[in-house]
């Protein structure tokens, strides 16, 4: 982990997606899609039956990412997805399931 600077236009969010995205790979083809599009930070199931992940990249690497997160896999079935800016000063190294 290192500290972010402020100054390198990284962004980061907190995500939620619902529907049926447990139980389907979901989270490993997450997984998949941030290592191909470079983004960092994590992805995991919630006792709620969402699946919860933290994206961190450019505007334009995550916003390709929450694109992907609205379809997600073939098997799953994504009901809503939402986000909120997440201000760490956290630098993720790579993306992975938690």
């Amino acid at each position: 982990m290192k500290i972010l600077d402020s100054n390198l236009g990284i962004e980061t969010l907190d995500v939620r997606v619902t529907g049926r995205v447990q139980g389907v790979g979901f989270r490993a083809a997450t997984v998949r899609q941030a290592h191909l599009l470079k983004v960092t930070g994590w992805v995991r199931n919630a006792a709620d039956g969402s699946v919860e992940a933290l994206i961190q990249g450019s505007p334009e690497q995550v916003d390709r990412m929450l694109s992907w997160l609205h379809r997600g896999p073939a098997s799953a079935r994504v009901a809503e997805v939402t986000h909120s800016e997440n201000h760490t000063e956290r630098h993720f190294d790579n993306f992975q399931q938690i």
